[in-house]
């Protein structure tokens, strides 16, 4: 498997555990919480700004854990360089993961648009987020084992 085969892979793990593990301490924390509108507005402002730099920071140990370990199990280097191919790769996958978060973007007016809580077009949000990210990097393996 190539390295960065193995990458999108941890990627797609790591993804689902820090957007899982920080959701879930949410909804333990404050999921039985009844605010009013104007607090709810300010909740989901607080928790998705407090997301960005906790999967930043989650991500960049992932990264380093990943190529340290890599590095000792298969003394395999990362890649110096990145050739065309592989930057066709990234920005056909990055398309695909900006198409499938306006479908999730558009998807959340659309549950506004019918009347469904608030609270219910953040949810879909996050999710598109997620799955965006997801995506990308699945994308990303499929192109690099196909080929593009």
């Amino acid at each position: 498997m190539y390295y960065q085969e193995k990458k999108s892979i941890v990627n797609i793990i790591s993804t689902l555990l820090i957007y899982g593990i920080y959701y879930w301490i949410v909804y333990n924390k404050y999921g039985n919480l009844t605010m009013s509108a104007d607090e709810e507005l300010q909740f989901w402002g607080k928790t998705m700004l407090l997301i960005i730099p906790i999967a930043i920071a989650g991500k960049i140990i992932v990264h380093i854990i990943f190529s340290i370990t890599n590095r000792l199990v298969t003394s395999e280097k990362q890649p110096a360089f990145e050739d065309e191919r592989d930057r066709i790769i990234a920005l056909t996958s990055t398309r695909n993961a900006f198409m499938v978060f306006g479908f999730g973007f558009l998807g959340a007016l659309g549950v506004i648009a019918y009347g469904m809580p608030l609270r219910s077009m953040f949810i879909f949000m996050i999710v598109a987020g997620v799955l965006s990210d997801v995506f990308d990097n699945l994308s990303q393996l499929y192109f690099h084992r196909k080929g593009i």
